[in-house]
């Protein structure tokens, strides 16, 4: 009886789930960590003509927007490397390289907490990231992983069970950070230790990749669609038939929503984390923490929200219910000025998630199914050099209107949302979905 357990827990072990939730886990304190330092190093900021607060909010926007570029940027060419590493069998190669730069840039954090660095050191931790592949090489590789290690018919249940435990990992992670951040000795400063942590997780999670980590093998007559790794679409979407030739109407159409529906929620959450840093929100390292973990709970609600408007609504119904969401809870965002207000504005856009992936979805649907993961590629492209748009702009934006009226980005990007969802809407009313829908 036991053996027979231990075999089975040995078997769960080389799974991709630790790894998913070690790494969302270190991840989530790190990005506590960060903010709480670079607020730290930016306090004595100085600006002529403009308050020490507004100095430090400038102070701390410049370092996020030059950081976040830098991290956009530069795993592009490298995901793509590593995306023909793991189609032509190095399936591992995705996962263990993003894990080595995600290791490297919280080992450098650390560095300069420690030593006292300056700040600008964390360019080169973005820059080492970026080129390990980061997050654009990781969560492909990590869906590709997931769905080999499960049959055809489970396939699906199994990338909703790593969705989900993505957030849940997301939500601890970021409830336990704050608290964590305030632990020093006479020795160590504030932040020391959940940087060490942090470190210890990713090192874990990184050693589990490349001794533990089980990889199933492809046969050579599975279909090529179904082995590639930049094709990441709703794991709960229903199945189409793919079409002989491409729509190219509703694919411009989905490229268009897709790229403002991305500018309005990449440039809000741009500069959101030093929004919540300034008065009258003020928060420390605990709030800052139960904040993320709010976001990490949209995660959960998107996905549940998938499952259960699926049964009722077409998919760009659906795209429209996750833009409705977050226009009406960004644009609440603008007006936040106490903590309960905030959470009550994240509420609002418990849904924002589900237009991406449906969109991804509804995508896949437009062309045949050899240029399905190409046009995904594509899709993902043009999201990254929008970001070279969007981030520079809001973080400006946010930056001219900090003496009267903060809260003005969140306003913008609620209607760069609704711009978003006229493409949405043209699509439904060009395409007979009900008939669809009812097919399916």
């Amino acid at each position: 009886m036991v053996v027979p357990n231990c075999q089975a827990a040995f078997a769960m072990l080389r799974q991709i789930e630790p790894i998913i939730v070690l790494e969302q886990l270190g991840s989530t304190l790190f990005d506590t960590a960060l903010q709480m330092v670079v607020r730290d190093r930016c306090v004595n900021a100085t600006d002529p003509g403009h308050s020490s607060e507004d100095a430090q909010q400038k102070a701390m926007t410049d370092f996020y927007m030059i950081n976040n570029l830098i991290i956009q940027l530069t795993p592009i060419l490298p995901a793509l490397f590593l995306a023909r590493l793991s189609d032509s069998g190095r399936r591992k190669a995705p996962i263990v390289s993003p894990l080595t730069g995600y290791l490297l840039s919280r080992l450098i954090l650390l560095l300069v907490v420690v030593l006292k660095l300056p700040l600008q050191v964390m360019f080169a931790a973005g820059t080492l990231l970026g080129l390990s592949g980061g997050f654009t090489a990781y969560w492909p590789g990590v869906m590709t992983l997931a769905s080999l290690g499960s049959t055809a018919a489970d396939r699906s249940k199994v990338l909703m069970r790593v969705e989900f435990m993505y957030g849940l990992a997301g939500v601890v992670g970021s409830l336990v950070s704050g608290h964590l951040f305030h632990l020093y000795s006479s020795s160590l400063g504030h932040g020391t230790i959940l940087l060490i942590i942090s470190t210890l997780l990713h090192l874990l999670c990184l050693l589990h990749s490349i001794f533990l980590l089980q990889v199933k093998g492809v046969s050579n007559g599975e279909p090529k669609e179904d082995r590639h790794l930049l094709l990441h679409v709703s794991t709960n979407a229903p199945v189409v038939e793919a079409p002989v030739e491409i729509n190219r109407v509703n694919v411009a159409l989905l490229f268009v929503a897709a790229i403002l529906y991305d500018f309005a929620v990449g440039g809000a959450i741009e500069v959101l984390g030093a929004f919540v840093l300034k008065a009258p929100l003020s928060w420390n390292a605990t709030l800052v923490g139960y904040g993320n973990a709010a976001g990490c709970v949209i995660f959960l609600s998107s996905y549940l929200g998938v499952i259960g408007f699926r049964r009722c609504c077409s998919d760009t119904s659906l795209i429209l219910i996750g833009m409705v969401s977050f226009a009406v809870g960004i644009y609440f965002m603008s007006f936040v000025t106490t903590t309960l207000t905030f959470y009550l504005a994240r509420a609002l856009t418990l849904f924002a998630l589900i237009p991406m992936t449906t969109i991804r979805s509804l995508l896949s649907q437009q062309v045949p199914a050899s240029s399905c993961g190409m046009t995904l590629t594509l899709l993902q492209l043009a999201l990254k050099f929008a970001s070279l748009a969007y981030i520079p702009a809001f973080t400006k934006i946010y930056q001219g209107t900090l003496d009267w009226f903060p809260g003005f980005v969140f306003t913008l990007a609620s209607i760069f949302t609704v711009l978003g969802m006229i493409p949405i809407s043209i699509i439904g009313c060009r395409s007979p979905q009900r008939q669809q829908y009812e097919k399916i």
